[in-house]
């Protein structure tokens, strides 16, 4: 393979660059990055790429330099072992494999619409291959080599790209199953998924999308070394960033599942790997819902003026958000790697959820004046205490799973509830039981409240077609009446 991709090199225009690709092999990696941060600077320029950039993507690719992964089974996954500490869970990045959009497109769109397209997603085939290692773990640089955020890069790369894309599938168009797009697995068994189908790749882009902001989320919400030099914690300025990075995330997977995923065939649904699964994506909407809800509890906590109705009611929301992520993972064949860490995750946070819940639940009862209201308030406080130690067990689970991750300090909710349950659920068996015969004493917690869900996903909407998908850039017989086909929505 070596052997080949060197011939294909220097038999074509960019033989100049063909000492390079001997730096994949042995302890000359950087040189290849460099080369591809050299890449990436042109596309930060909005230039299109030329098809002898295309070329050296194509080679690079081949010779796994874009996907650089540890010498295991695997193949082009991004398998760490460690990703460190992890407030928020992304299960892996997706990653692109290069397509030759000439080869499918060529008898149909003008040269100038296939190289900007080609340009564009190009550009993202190059961040995501090198960035992703980096956005499953805890730590990141702050900015490119060029400037900027990584995050905000890779999102205006996505941004630009997608409406572009959409003109594949405007008004039905024949030219959506034109093209085979291929991407990377982590979560299912089969390592990669190539459809020959445009919303495929609208529904990989809107998931990539969402995994960016999951990611910032993290980042955001990982304690930091405050300016007086004690102990690292999270400002309130990045606990209400995140509330609104979460429900952007929900938007892009809810809109995935309402718009997206109709357009496809049955069959190409049961195709779709477990990462794009109705049930994933649902779980993952769910999941930054709930976490959302946690910063949003623990801001409560934290405020004087949030009574415990308030953060009662908080708490019982979380609860269902989470139970509903698990419900929704529960029969998917998660069970590889990144699958099977996403569902411990899920597990851990219900867990705590529950804690949580019968913790306000539980004081609130005690507020009654009755024998049977403060026997269901130790009940509840029992069931508090036995769910955060539930917790603990179910986080060690989750921790020792492939990759390995840590937890940050503790901050926020449960740094309070870990503290305050143990001692108030003590305290309250032991004044009760004073008062009160053992028979009083509810052996099982109560019912929890059942309020509705006041949290939304963030509207989101598919970009309009891009202008470019002009009538002089589409060849005559390329296009459908909306009758004969599914209209985009």
């Amino acid at each position: 393979m070596e052997k080949s991709c060197l011939n294909r090199a220097q038999g074509s225009d960019i033989a100049p660059f063909h000492g390079c690709f001997w730096f994949c092999q042995g302890n000359f990696g950087p040189a290849v990055h460099f080369l591809i941060r050299g890449l990436r600077y042109i596309f930060a320029k909005g230039d299109w790429i030329s098809s002898t950039l295309s070329n050296i993507i194509i080679v690079l690719e081949d010779m796994g330099c874009l996907v650089s992964t540890p010498k295991e089974p695997g193949g082009n996954r991004m398998r760490p072992s460690n990703i460190g500490e992890v407030f928020v869970l992304v299960p892996g990045l997706r990653i692109p494999r290069h397509v030759d959009f000439s080869q499918s497109l060529g008898d149909h769109l003008s040269k100038s619409l296939i190289e900007r397209m080609s340009a564009l997603r190009t550009r993202i085939v190059v961040m995501v291959g090198q960035e992703a290692p980096a956005f499953t773990r805890s730590k990141r640089k702050s900015a490119t080599q060029h400037g900027g955020s990584t995050f905000a890069d890779l999102q205006q790369a996505l941004e630009d790209y997608l409406p572009v894309l959409l003109g594949l599938v405007k008004d039905g168009s024949p030219l959506q199953h034109m093209v085979q797009f291929v991407w990377v697995n982590q979560e299912d068994n089969a390592e990669e998924t190539s459809m020959t189908s445009a919303w495929y790749e609208v529904l990989s882009i809107l998931h990539l999308m969402a995994m960016l902001s999951l990611s910032q989320a993290n980042l955001l919400l990982l304690p930091k070394m405050s300016a007086d030099g004690y102990q690292p914690k999270v400002s309130d300025e990045s606990r209400r960033t995140s509330i609104d990075v979460f429900v952007k995330a929900a938007g892009y997977l809810d809109s995935a599942v309402r718009h997206v995923i109709p357009q496809l065939s049955t069959e190409s649904r049961r195709n779709l790997p477990v990462d794009l699964a109705e049930g994933v994506l649902r779980a993952l909407c769910l999941q930054a819902l709930g976490q959302s809800v946690d910063i949003q509890l623990g801001l409560a906590i934290d405020s004087t003026k949030a009574t415990l109705a308030v953060k009662r009611r908080l708490a019982c929301e979380m609860v269902k958000y989470w139970q509903q992520a698990q419900d929704n993972i529960m029969n998917l064949p998660l069970a590889n790697g990144w699958g099977e860490k996403h569902r411990l995750f899920i597990k851990w946070k219900y867990v705590e959820a529950k804690a949580a819940a019968y913790y306000y639940h539980g004081l609130i009862l005690d507020e009654g004046n009755t024998e049977k209201s403060h026997g269901m308030a130790v009940a509840a406080l029992q069931a508090a205490d036995e769910y955060l130690k539930e917790g603990k067990r179910a986080c060690e689970a989750f921790n020792m799973a492939s990759p390995l991750s840590r937890n940050p300090p503790l901050w926020g909710t449960m740094k309070y509830l870990s503290e305050k349950i143990p001692k108030d659920t003590a305290s309250k068996v032991r004044i009760n039981r004073d008062l009160y015969t053992y028979e009083k004493i509810m052996e099982t917690a109560p019912t929890l409240p059942d309020f509705a869900l006041a949290l939304k996903p963030e509207e989101y909407q598919l970009p309009a077609v891009d202008p470019c998908w002009s009538g002089e850039n589409i060849h005559k017989g390329c296009t459908a009446p909306i009758s004969s086909q599914r209209a985009m929505n």
